[in-house]
């Protein structure tokens, strides 16, 4: 295949016969680089949407390389139609409207004319491609309203995706959670869903040095690539440079052979280069105008100590100790969650369901900047200013932060001469941070790799792990509650219930417990088909459906307490006998069997996430079945529901330990699309075991403690298929949440006798 696109491109680089002569030439040379694998929440590794979330749920297989003959079955056709879209024979000659013929077969698209808005800009900025991430610019997996720009642009509002828009061509990366909602709610006239963490999807930059290829191919010009460097991270930002210094590289390659009049320097030679369009608005910002929502200003308030466990004052000496062991003179925290941790605050209304508040903060060794809009956000709040002032926090102004890194910069240059090397030392995680902050940091002066705050962060306290054990046994009242409610209405009733109302009143049992703040993440309610859609949120119209006894249910759902945070998901079905088959209690039986596996696990120190997915998946995996997610992620106290840096995946990338006092998610799942999916989700607090006396220098074992209290439907189960001690685990596991979820629930309540049934023995 080498060879033959190596002859293809030399006979036909000029020519014109063959335009994709130099990009499957490329293809081949670049495919020994292995592409990255799909987002998760997240959150420190580079994805085929956004790297900004090293740390969420959704993980795909280890990365694959790929070729142009892969490439070309992205969407089962040739692979450079989609090439040419973004192509132009020269910035002078690009297509306009006027030189297209309309189709007016095509009923008018609110998709086309966004698009068509954002094209002119990119025109006449001398743009080619523009791209659009899910991020704000603190590369949030959830952001405020004000800045789903992809959402806009799109119309995909699936958490996770990147949009690339071409001057013709428009395409939208998005993982595995939401290949079905994004093929739903994509306009198929003007968007092209490419499907990230399978062989055959090309991950952006890559692909974007292969347009850089081909346009610098038909008119011998730099191609223009557009971003807004305060919401792409500073590490995607250089693997599109990479891949396109790659791709140039390579390209010239091709050009030398049997050429010797080739003239300048490979170092100087450029296909393709980022354009930051410094003082432009972002190009979707004015392409939605008006109709932009705000900014949000949300006030923020105090996280007690009682539930925070260290106060600021600790958490910032603990910080310099760290930054004085690594000479780092500043630490930059770009993250929500990391200054919402740091500083011992939150704020609901920013983010939903996140409690976090729109803020920057640094720390030097003798100062700790919160960069906010102080005049809205504390002010206002008298506890919140004594707060700050005792933790010797200064505010600053929200935009001063890149401004006041490149002072600290200057100021430690030496007297009188801006010439003489920089002393500072700036510690920021290039993966968590905007490129806008990280691209005024030079070489010499930048420290990339996790701060301080993201281990202290996800080994929880004991005043944090006291708190998530309250909040999720008050969240397993609000659900005895809330399903004896659901239960009466299907069964008693003979009735049906919407999503949409399932959702609402699932959420009011919870608004009912001590220190509900709001939900942890919009709850997924599918019924039936959408329960196969592992990121649905119900909303009414068309996709919508009403839960009866004929079609099961999933529903994944959580709280944000004052002191702590629940994330949880069961899967129910109340038909009888008749209506429930016999294979889908075979495969809720394989899921459980899965979650009980990961539960069971004792592993010794060291142990990376990865190493436990597979006992997920066993059984599944006997079956010929599997799921097209990660099995855990972190979970924060009070804080984001997806939490990092570890997680359970087969993502053998993220080789973060599990350590003890971290909190995880166990959620293995199975789904049908068309028909159902089944997920079946605990959280878990790790925990230290005894150590061997007899082993002489043993390793440190760790061990799982259950922390959701919500029982599993036991008449969904194929006991047969269970052994004796996964019965065992069971029925103690029920033991345990009748015990500690029952005396809150007053006799008389119906949710107190839906627990006692629910929660009764199974006999073999």
């Amino acid at each position: 295949l080498m060879l033959s696109s190596m002859n293809l491109g030399k006979k036909h680089l000029r020519s014109g016969t063959s335009r994709l002569a130099a990009f499957a030439y490329y293809s081949v040379l670049s495919s020994s680089s292995i592409l990255t694998p799909a987002h998760c929440f997240s959150t420190t590794f580079a994805s085929t949407t956004q790297p900004s979330r090293p740390f969420g749920i959704i993980h795909h297989r280890p990365n694959t390389k790929f070729a142009t003959s892969q490439l070309a079955n992205v969407r089962g056709g040739d692979s450079s139609s989609s090439i040419r879209k973004m192509s132009s024979t020269t910035t002078s000659s690009m297509t306009t409207n006027e030189d297209k013929t309309e189709d007016t077969t095509t009923p008018p698209s609110s998709a086309g004319d966004k698009l068509t808005k954002l094209r002119s800009l990119m025109k006449s900025h001398n743009v080619h491609a523009y791209i659009v991430p899910s991020d704000d610019p603190h590369l949030s997996e959830y952001v405020s309203a004000a800045y789903a720009r992809r959402a806009h642009i799109s119309e995909f509002d699936g958490s996770a995706g990147t949009a690339l828009i071409g001057l013709e061509g428009a395409w939208l990366w998005t993982d595995g959670r939401y290949y079905n909602q994004a093929a739903t709610q994509l306009d198929g006239n003007h968007w092209e869903l490419m499907k990230g963490g399978l062989v055959d999807t090309p991950t952006i930059p890559k692909f974007l040095a292969g347009l850089a290829s081909e346009f610098y191919k038909d008119g011998g010009e730099v191609f223009q690539i557009g971003l807004d460097p305060f919401v792409h991270s500073a590490s995607f930002a250089e693997d599109v440079e990479t891949a396109l210094k790659d791709a140039a590289s390579d390209f010239q390659d091709m050009e030398d052979m049997g050429e010797d009049d080739n003239e300048g320097s490979k170092g100087d030679f450029k296909l393709g280069e980022l354009n930051t369009l410094d003082g432009q608005d972002n190009l979707v910002d004015t392409v939605w105008g008006e109709d932009r929502p705000q900014i949000p200003r949300s006030k923020f308030r105090v996280h007690p100590l009682e539930y925070a466990g260290m106060s600021v004052a600790d958490k910032i000496t603990k910080i310099r100790e760290e930054m004085e062991e690594q000479h780092a003179t500043l630490c930059i925290f770009p993250a929500l969650d990391d200054v919402a941790y740091l500083l011992n605050m939150r704020a609901t209304g920013d983010v939903d369901c996140n409690p976090v508040g729109i803020a920057y903060c640094t720390v030097s060794k003798d100062k700790t900047t919160l960069y906010c809009d102080a005049e809205h956000k504390i002010k206002s709040e008298p506890s919140v200013v004594s707060h700050l002032k005792e933790g010797c926090v200064t505010i600053a102004p929200y935009e001063n932060i890149v401004e006041d890194i490149e002072q600290h910069i200057q100021g430690l240059r030496g007297e009188g001469s801006k010439s003489k090397k920089s002393k500072a030392k700036i510690w920021v995680d290039k993966s968590r941070c905007n490129y806008a902050i990280v691209r005024v940091i030079g070489k010499s002066n930048l420290l990339d790799k996790q701060n301080p705050v993201t281990p202290m962060k996800a080994c929880k306290n004991e005043a944090e792990l006291e708190g998530m054990r309250r909040a999720h046994i008050v969240d397993g009242v609000a659900m005895a509650q809330f399903m004896s409610w659901l239960e009466d209405k299907i069964c008693n009733q003979r009735g049906s219930v919407s999503e949409v109302e399932i959702d609402r009143v699932l959420t009011g049992y919870r608004a009912k417990q001590p220190g509900f703040i709001e939900v942890s993440f919009p709850t997924i309610a599918g019924v039936g088909s959408n329960g196969a859609i592992i990121h649905y949120s119900a909303k009414e119209g068309d996709l919508m459906q009403c839960l009866d006894a004929t079609k099961p249910i999933l529903i994944d759902s959580g709280g944000q307490y004052l002191y702590g945070t629940t994330d949880v998901t069961r899967t129910w079905h109340f038909g009888g006998e008749d209506v429930i088959t016999d294979e889908y209690k075979d495969l809720y039986t394989r899921v459980l069997k899965g979650n009980i596996g990961v539960d069971s696990m004792v592993f010794p120190e060291n142990t990376p996430g990865f190493v436990l997915d597979v006992m997920a998946r066993k059984s599944l995996w006997d079956d010929r079945k599997d799921y097209g997610h990660g099995t855990g992620h972190g979970v924060g106290a009070a804080l984001n529901v997806h939490e990092g840096p570890f997680s359970i995946s087969p993502r053998w990338g993220n080789k973060e330990v599990l350590k003890a006092s971290m909190i995880v998610s166990n959620e293995p799942g199975y789904y049908r699309n068309g028909q159902f999916g089944i997920r079946i989700e605990n959280l878990l607090e790790i925990v230290k075991m005894e150590k061997d006396e007899e082993e002489e220098g043993g390793k440190q074992f760790f061990a799982f403690e259950k922390l959701t209290l919500i029982p599993i439907q036991k008449n969904l189960i194929n006991v047969k298929l269970l052994t004796d001690a996964e019965l065992d685990w069971l029925n103690a596991y029920h033991a345990e949440v009748l015990e500690k979820v029952g005396p809150l629930l007053e006799d008389g309540d119906p949710g107190k006798e839906w627990l006692r049934k629910s929660c009764e023995k199974i006999e073999r």
